[in-house]
């Protein structure tokens, strides 16, 4: 009991001119301000509960072009961006392998890693996690939450791994994603994986063409980058 307490006359009593009901309101002001203060982080992890999991359609995709193919449950956190973490980057990366690779990798449980998005040379698009979705593809927790990560298909020292039609598709894929959440279209939130701070990785390294690719952004016409309901993927 704490020295408050009331039960069996056990503790001190309320000092007098605060009554019984005075002492209940500022219970229940003092209950609504931790309430308040905590409804943040409550929206954050509410379908953690036992028994709750936000819904879900198999196959559902955020960028119409692409094609779903599911990443490991192990290399990705259930989330509610933009309602619980805001996303304000977009993260290049390059795979150091191909396409099928990739993709591979990114389904391989103890892999400990994936992308949202995997774009191919001859301009395919594989989404594999929402981007509602946390994505384990930045090194770093706080980015991860806060970005969506794009891997392109090749190597970081070939630059003809870097076709035109990579480029172009990439652009679309990111012009859709910073519409979607309102993300300038800078190099201060399109941003390469070497940029994470406490990265030991490279890419998308220096063939990488950021001028060119803006550029390409920029250029793509606003539109819908959602399927309809009911769509296909």
């Amino acid at each position: 009991m704490g020295t408050n307490g009331t039960a069996g006359g056990q503790g001190a009593k309320p000092a007098r001119g605060i009554g019984r009901r005075a002492v209940l309101i500022g219970g229940a002001v003092t209950a609504v301000g931790t309430a308040a203060l905590a409804r943040d982080e409550l929206r954050r992890v509410w379908w953690r509960m036992p028994g709750v999991r936000k819904p879900r359609r198999p196959g559902e995709l955020d960028f119409a072009a692409a094609r779903w193919v599911a990443a490991s449950e192990a290399n990705w956190r259930m989330a509610d961006r933009p309602g619980d973490y805001g996303i304000d980057r977009v993260v290049i990366h390059v795979t150091q392998g191909s396409f099928r690779s990739a993709v591979r990798v990114f389904q391989d449980p103890a892999h400990g890693a994936a992308a949202h998005y995997v774009v191919g040379q001859d301009g395919r698009v594989a989404q594999m996690i929402r981007e509602l979705d946390v994505a384990f593809h930045a090194g770093n927790r706080s980015y991860n939450e806060r970005s969506v990560g794009i891997e392109h298909e090749g190597f970081v020292d070939r630059p003809q791994d870097l076709t035109p039609e990579m480029y172009a598709s990439s652009a679309r894929l990111t012009a859709a994603i910073c519409e979607r959440y309102g993300i300038p279209v800078d190099r201060e939130h399109i941003i390469g994986h070497v940029e994470v701070p406490g990265t030991d990785h490279t890419d998308p390294g220096p063939h990488w063409d950021w001028d060119r690719y803006l550029k390409l952004v920029r250029a793509v016409e606003p539109g819908p980058s959602k399927p309809a309901e009911g769509a296909s993927s």
